[in-house]
């Protein structure tokens, strides 16, 4: 069944779900080590100047809606941003699969989000994956632009 944007927009129940032309697109259920992991985030983003915020629905056209778990930008316009933020970050959940959320990636570079991130707290690895490059395995540190977080720092309290 199909699903105006004005019923998605004014649907306040759980779960979240993610909006596209009309299908309602359920997100994955987090677990405590996922919003660990976004409040860390979040928090070490903040630190470094930049507005980042997590569960924000950002609109990428009249009738896609999607829901990253981290957004970041110099400043973000609300209520559901319509211009394109500097990062999006998705943080893997039991259920999720990594090509997915690769393809959501590049959903946001479609729409001129140019650094992606995806982070798996359970195996604390991560990925960069900037707009018009193939995605790479993070070493040390996830960047994107003047942004860099420690994956160390990031994963701290994961164990």
């Amino acid at each position: 069944m199909s699903v105006s944007v004005e019923e998605y927009l004014g649907d306040s129940g759980k779960p979240y779900r993610e909006y596209v032309d009309g299908i309602l697109i359920p997100k994955s259920y987090p677990t405590t080590l996922h919003a660990l992991v976004q409040y860390e985030l979040v928090s070490m983003l903040r630190r470094q100047g930049v507005e980042a915020l997590a569960e924000v629905t950002v609109r990428l056209a009249a009738t896609k809606f999607l829901i990253p778990d981290v957004i970041a930008a110099p400043v973000l316009q609300g209520p559901y941003p319509t211009e394109p933020v500097l990062l999006c970050a998705e943080i893997l959940s039991p259920g999720d699969r990594l090509g997915v959320l690769f393809a959501k990636c590049e959903r946001y570079h479609e729409w001129g989000v140019p650094f992606c991130w995806l982070i798996e707290p359970e195996k604390q690895t991560a990925w960069h994956y900037p707009a018009n490059r193939d995605p790479q395995r993070a070493n040390s540190f996830l960047l994107a632009g003047e942004l860099k977080v420690s994956l160390k720092e990031l994963f701290r309290g994961c164990s």
